[in-house]
């Protein structure tokens, strides 16, 4: 007897949960796993979460936009950079969603040290007055 996953995914339906593992992530979008982390360090808006054990986990708006990106991709020919773009369209991503980690991090990095010269500039002044 099919489990009830295995008979929503050939209905064409998510099955309707709060996290999915990712080996149903990759039965549902019938994905490679590795092809599944790959877009997940290529497309900041997937955000696999992981359980105390160290399970990776997926929310459903995350197995939703990984479905469309297999869409987008290899049904529609679109490009890494245009499938990126009409994610963030459809899915309502702009903004601070759509900046990459690595991006904001280098940012508040920068932000940083100018609080810090700020800060020692003005100790300067307060020793010399």
């Amino acid at each position: 007897m099919a489990r009830p996953s295995e008979n929503a995914m050939k209905n064409g339906k998510i099955p309707d949960k709060l996290v999915y593992k990712m080996d149903e992530v990759s039965r549902i979008a019938q994905l490679d796993p590795k092809t599944i982390d790959g877009w997940e360090k290529e497309f900041p808006f997937i955000h696999a979460g992981q359980t105390a054990q160290g399970v990776k986990v997926f929310r459903q708006k995350d197995l939703q936009i990984i479905i469309r990106l297999k869409e987008l991709l290899v049904h529609h020919k679109l490009t890494l950079a245009g499938a990126k773009r009409r994610i963030e369209e459809e899915f309502g991503m702009v903004g601070a969603e759509a900046v990459h980690p690595d991006k904001l991090k280098k940012v508040l990095y920068q932000v940083r040290e100018e609080l810090l010269e700020i800060s020692q500039s003005l100790e300067k002044k307060s020793k010399i007055y």
